[in-house]
């Protein structure tokens, strides 16, 4: 293994770590259901916030996922040459 290959599967494991961690931040599509259920109130401020925060996480979802292909094929193309 050359380093060139060690520092590309570092990059992939931090990456796909990241694309994990902005995943798992966002919220589901029905939490507004479930807090309409158990009573609790959203003001007008806390929901516009709550959507710049969601647009925000699925916007760095894309990149990070974008990110993640590039360094895949990267990867791929530098071990089959070696």
């Amino acid at each position: 293994m050359s380093a060139l290959e060690i520092i590309i599967g570092i990059f992939v494991i931090i990456v796909s770590l990241l694309i994990i961690a902005v995943v798992l931040l966002q919220q589901g599509r029905r939490a507004g259901i479930n807090g309409a259920i158990s009573g609790g109130a959203d003001t007008f401020l806390s929901k516009n916030k709550a959507r710049t925060v969601d647009a925000f996480l699925a916007r760095w979802t894309k990149y990070i996922a974008i990110a993640f292909f590039v360094l895949a094929i990267i990867a791929n193309i530098i071990a089959l040459r070696g």
